[in-house]
């Protein structure tokens, strides 16, 4: 089954890895910052050995994004997603693995989930 790992995050600023530019990041200590960056390193070479992982990618900055909706046949093109949401999609991951429990541990070692969020969705077969 394959897996979408949406990563949230906060755009305090939008430079990638997500997680390495949130303030609760640079408030732990050196060690603790060192421990998170071989997590996430680790955790991508043992989605690659395994084949575990599709693909993976980071979005630009959600001030360059643009929403389209269509109402009576007309495009109405406005300038970013909702200003109103505290936490923007940053990325994600495609997995393919053989539960849901498994995707919800991969998503749970991202080191993203521990500052703002990481949502797991099944993809649909079309």
């Amino acid at each position: 089954m394959k897996y979408l790992l949406l990563i949230y995050s906060n755009p305090e600023n939008w430079e990638h890895p997500i997680y390495r530019e949130t303030g609760a990041f640079r408030a732990l200590p050196a060690e603790e910052r060192d421990a998170l960056d071989r997590q996430a390193e680790a955790l991508g070479d043992e989605l690659r050995e395994s084949g575990e992982l599709v693909v993976g990618m980071a979005l630009a900055d959600p001030s360059v994004a643009r929403t389209v909706r269509v109402r009576d046949r007309l495009p109405a093109v406005t300038d970013g997603p909702y200003l109103e949401a505290k936490e923007h999609l940053a990325g994600g991951f495609v997995i393919d693995c053989d539960s849901p429990e498994r995707a919800a541990e991969i998503a749970a070692r991202v080191p993203d989930a521990s500052f703002a969020a990481v949502e797991v969705r099944p993809i649909v077969a079309t």
